[in-house]
């Protein structure tokens, strides 16, 4: 790829316009801490010749910025063909996040919100101005877990399941010309499952100059497992099949073999799959400012845009509330030494 286009990959970071948005917001401490596990896994898949799928996350070590902002993990499917799908979704999921800590309010679905519409114009602004990006985009299945809530944000047809005491639901609804058909009775879902337009979605990052995001939010409790998936494990695999192979060994476990069997019915698309483990909740200590902690390795995989793997600890690993570690990305942003 030439350097020019190189160098429209990366969206730009102005962290003097963070550290000012942050300066005068009302210092915060989260209420609880929810222990969590994540296992993250991107596949090329058995046809495709290059991956436009992504995975991303960024998990602060800062008592303020988790009490406001929380940790986000989000996944992204891009379109446009070529090498366009893949650089619309790493736009995408780069700005979303930036934009998402960049912005001072409490207010996570508002916070979201205003994510989803940078994130999107910027895809739309690098699609008008380059060549051969013309009609890329990308979807976009984010979550932040902020004490025990998880507030889900969806644009197009990647998904979020909640595996929760044996029973697999759908968080998010597709943005689908055939989902509508099906929510709106005129189509079954047999029917909609055969359809030659189950690709064709309604909503995407890129896709117009606005686009409205769907956001809903879901009370965390112990033993809660959530899937963020691409439509390349979604289209191959059942629910059934999802939910069984769900419930099932450890995070990472789960999405190689989630991953697994999407491949061996085909793999006629790029699959990604993230599993978070809700472990245990626990009340923050009323005398303690500092923050949960990140591994080194969390945080230099967020950073680097997902890789192929990612693995989270378990909460006998992870350093817990009030333990003084060093601080990571948003820790240094924000001038933290």
């Amino acid at each position: 790829m030439p350097e020019e286009e190189e160098d429209e990959i990366t969206a730009p970071f102005d962290t003097q316009e963070l550290q000012a948005g942050w300066a005068g917001k009302v210092p915060a401490r989260p209420r609880c801490h929810a222990y969590l596990a994540l296992g993250a896994k991107t596949d090329l898949g058995r046809v495709r010749e290059n991956n436009e799928d992504k995975f991303d996350f960024l998990e602060p070590d800062d008592a303020a910025v988790l009490g406001t902002k929380g940790r986000v993990y989000a996944v992204a499917d891009g379109m446009g063909g070529h090498s366009a799908g893949q650089i619309a979704s790493e736009l995408a999921l780069n700005v979303f996040i930036r934009s998402y800590y960049a912005d001072g309010n409490p207010d996570v679905p508002a916070s979201l919100e205003r994510a989803v519409r940078e994130a999107n114009a910027y895809v739309v602004d690098v699609a008008r101005t380059v060549p051969g990006r013309n009609g890329m985009g990308a979807t976009l299945t984010a979550v932040v877990v902020r004490d025990d809530d998880i507030y889900v944000a969806q644009v197009g047809d990647s998904r979020c399941y909640l595996l929760r005491e044996g029973r697999f639901d759908q968080v998010t609804e597709d943005h689908s010309w055939v989902a509508e058909q099906v929510r709106a009775g005129s189509m079954t879902l047999q029917e909609a499952e055969a359809s030659p337009f189950r690709n064709v979605i309604t909503r995407s990052m890129g896709g117009a100059p606005e686009v409205e995001p769907d956001v809903s939010a879901v009370k965390i409790q112990p033993g809660d497992r959530f899937l963020l998936c691409s439509d390349g494990l979604s289209g191959m695999v059942s629910d059934e099949e999802m939910a069984e192979l769900l419930s099932q060994g450890t995070p990472s476990v789960s999405v190689w073999n989630l991953i697994d069997r999407a491949n061996q019915y085909g793999g006629k698309d790029n699959v990604t799959a993230l599993v978070l483990d809700v472990y245990d909740i626990h009340p923050w200590p009323e005398d303690e400012g500092a923050a949960a902690g990140d591994t080194e390795s969390t945080e230099s995989l967020s950073m680097n845009g997902g890789g192929d793997e990612a693995s989270g600890s378990t909460p006998e690993s992870r350093p817990a509330p009030g333990s003084t570690g060093k601080p990571g990305f948003i820790g240094r942003l924000f001038g933290k030494p």
